[in-house]
């Protein structure tokens, strides 16, 4: 297309797909990404380095999820907090993340469900819904996608997520990306019509696991 051939393996790293296509493996994947249902414009994240950093992590698309920026800072200490709210009820199966290698990733996060009250002395506090560790990365690696236990996120309007520490003692915590996997419950026909009805309807598509693409069909603005 651009005619010019100079490849650049600065940020960002592999943009050319052509030829290539790693993407057979991750094709089921994007079925069950919750991407559509996340209500970007009411997530809100606690001690980040840079405004809505936490927002843009989560706007970043399947392809994007390696990419360098935007990636989310802590500010003061290695703690954060993220509310994610969506869109209606969601069964969640998993959380998808990724950290580059560094000892500033993850380690410790508490899980909360449908809560849109916390901050970092209730989170402490709290017993969270679920608790889980993120893997150490090492170079190479991709996201790791964290099973939850599905009895316990049957009914989520939103989750938050509690960065408790790291994996290095840093004084900051950075992610680059974070997804989820589960299944939106429709609870009515309506809203889910109107906001849907430009771009695909949903409810063509869930009765049918094996239907390839539904993750790109139902962003708006494509």
């Amino acid at each position: 297309m651009s005619g010019h051939h100079h490849h650049d393996h600065g940020a960002g790293g592999h943009c050319h797909d052509e030829g290539h296509d790693h993407s057979n493996d991750i094709t089921p994947a994007l079925q069950s990404l919750l991407y559509s249902q996340i209500q970007f414009d009411a997530v809100t994240t606690l001690n980040e380095s840079v405004p809505r950093a936490g927002a843009a992590i989560l706007q970043k698309t399947w392809a994007e999820r390696l990419n360098d920026h935007p990636e989310l800072e802590s500010d003061a200490d290695e703690q954060l907090l993220m509310y994610i709210p969506f869109a209606g009820q969601v069964k969640l199966h998993s959380l998808v993340i990724y950290t580059a290698p560094t000892p500033a990733a993850p380690k410790n996060l508490k899980l909360f469900k449908n809560r849109d009250d916390l901050d970092f002395s209730t989170a402490s506090d709290l017993a969270p819904t679920q608790k889980v560790e993120v893997p150490q990365p090492v170079p190479g690696t991709d996201v790791f996608e964290i099973p939850l236990n599905r009895a316990l996120w049957n009914t989520t309007t939103s989750i938050t997520l509690f960065v408790e520490d790291n994996w290095g003692e840093e004084e900051t915590t950075k992610i680059g990306y974070i997804g989820f996997k589960g299944q939106f419950m429709a609870l009515n026909r309506e809203p889910v019509s109107v906001m849907y009805e430009a771009a695909a309807n949903p409810n063509d598509h869930v009765a049918i696991p094996g239907l390839q693409g539904i993750g790109g069909r139902i962003m708006p603005g494509q």
